[in-house]
């Protein structure tokens, strides 16, 4: 018998009367239109893969927006659960850019824990509340092909750059009311068997091959800030004609950049709306959908 979702409720929405519960789920209604039998894609990885309080939050967010109408994707890393796994082999994390090196003992690692344990675990948790989730990793299908990342004269190991996406499998399953939840490991397609992609980037081209209305990337920080110590500095929503010079003053830095590339690249390529979320904050992907109160950084044309 599927478990009945009983989440904890906030003090202040336990103190909402019945007509101001009504007047909210009203107020959303122009929403679930809007997105009706419409796809986002959502990443999701960080913080809000921890702490068990958000992962229930995402995955109710998740079956919640699957019940109404829309069409969910879920792509995830796994970065810590990959780094519990190497530790325990003695083997240590090593990163170049940004990105994880993986040479093939790590490999065969990251491809075991994103492909097996961490993506099973979120199937079954979403469907111990009621949804309906189908596990897949960019191997399936021949869904994500890729080469060896060769960028900027780097040696990433077997850290692969997508060549194509084929949302034939994807597509499938969301016809038959499933929930895609996606690891990034792909199909090589230059000899080497297996790659490991990057969520963020993967997410970015899936969203495209899709033609997803929306793609969300789910973060440990609140968004784009002016000052990184100041939640208040919040940018909201920033033009991809405006990227660059934010790079340039050092307001986009470090790990931000990759991250903003592909939100960039997704609208560029027809994604109408791309987001970072903080997903520190509780039902941030309800927030973004179902509301005009976001809690992050949008990115439009």
């Amino acid at each position: 018998m599927t478990e009945i979702f009983n989440p904890q409720m906030p003090e202040s929405v336990k103190k909402l009367s019945n007509f101001e519960k009504a007047f909210v789920l009203v107020r959303a209604l122009p929403y679930i239109q809007n997105y009706y039998g419409k796809t986002v894609v959502v990443k999701y990885g960080g913080n809000a893969m921890i702490n068990e309080e958000l992962k229930e939050a995402v995955i109710s967010d998740i079956v919640l927006l699957s019940c109404v109408g829309i069409n969910i994707v879920l792509v995830h890393g796994g970065g810590p659960e990959i780094n519990e796994m190497l530790e325990k082999t003695g083997k240590k994390s090593k990163f170049v850019n940004g990105l994880r090196y993986t040479d093939d003992e790590t490999m065969d690692i990251v491809q075991m824990v994103l492909a097996g344990k961490v993506n099973k675990e979120l199937v079954n948790q979403l469907q111990k509340i009621g949804g309906k989730a189908v596990g897949l990793s960019g191997l399936d299908g021949g869904m994500i092909k890729a080469k060896k990342l060769t960028a900027d004269g780097f040696d990433y190991g077997n850290v692969g750059e997508i060549t194509d996406v084929n949302t034939d499998i994807i597509t499938a399953n969301m016809k038959n009311g499933f929930t895609p939840v996606v690891s990034t490991v792909a199909q090589g397609v230059d000899g080497n068997a297996v790659y490991n992609i990057n969520a963020d980037t993967a997410a970015a081209k899936i969203a495209v091959a899709l033609g997803a209305t929306n793609l969300i990337l789910l973060t440990d920080i609140a968004g784009v800030m002016r000052d990184p110590k100041d939640p208040s500095t919040l940018i909201p929503e920033i033009k991809i004609s405006e990227i660059e010079g934010l790079i340039n003053d050092g307001i986009i830095k470090g790990g931000m950049i990759p991250k903003i590339r592909c939100c960039a690249d997704a609208i560029h390529d027809g994604v109408s709306r791309a987001c970072i979320l903080d997903g520190r904050v509780p039902h941030s992907i309800l927030l973004e959908i179902l509301s005009d109160e976001g809690v992050g950084t949008m990115f439009s044309c």
